[in-house]
């Protein structure tokens, strides 16, 4: 399932002509990317979730990989490219709630099939709760990136502090 969401992004990419346009949004694409290496690393010995593979030689690590560097930047390019200009409240409601309901039911099936564990209070409601919050906030990064990077450092010390993600640094012993 995840190497087929993987497929998924890059056909649907190429089909609907959104790559024509990663350049104006490659430093989001970048920050969502950036984001899930921070999650991976800050959680590594405390992760809240963790994809389970369901191909046995695509393991963990290229599990990681490939929604860091392929299915979480080709959606939020497919997200921000076809984002509604007019500023019509329906059609940008139904923008976000078409890629809300997107994520949360793909993340749904994964958990059924058990390719999602949960961990610590982390759910299924909790990942719509953030999914909410993330794609106003890749917006917002392509608008006003500076600004979104320097509100990002404290929403993410909220979530670390709201799921008590122990932040210490295992020092290795020789």
């Amino acid at each position: 399932m995840h190497l087929l969401l993987a497929l998924i992004s890059i056909i649907a990419v190429w089909w609907r002509g959104d790559y024509r346009q990663w350049k104006v949004y490659y430093p989001t694409l970048q920050f969502i990317a950036i984001g899930n290496l921070t999650y991976n690393f800050l959680c590594a010995s405390h992760w809240l979730w963790q994809l389970s593979p369901d191909i046995k030689w695509f393991n963990h690590t290229l599990l990681e990989m490939s929604y860091t560097f392929i299915t979480f930047p080709l959606t939020a390019l497919m997200f921000l490219s076809r984002y509604p200009q007019e500023q019509g409240k329906w059609r940008i409601f139904r923008h976000y709630m078409f890629w809300i309901l997107l994520y949360v039911g793909v993340e749904f099936i994964l958990m059924i099939k058990g390719n999602i564990l949960y961990k610590y209070g982390w759910n299924l409601w909790w990942s719509a709760v953030f999914d909410c919050l993330m794609f106003p906030y890749l917006l917002f990064h392509h608008k006003k990136p500076f600004l979104a990077l320097l509100f990002g450092v404290p929403i993410a010390i909220f979530w670390i502090w709201l799921f008590d993600i122990p932040f210490s640094v295992p020092i290795e012993k020789r």
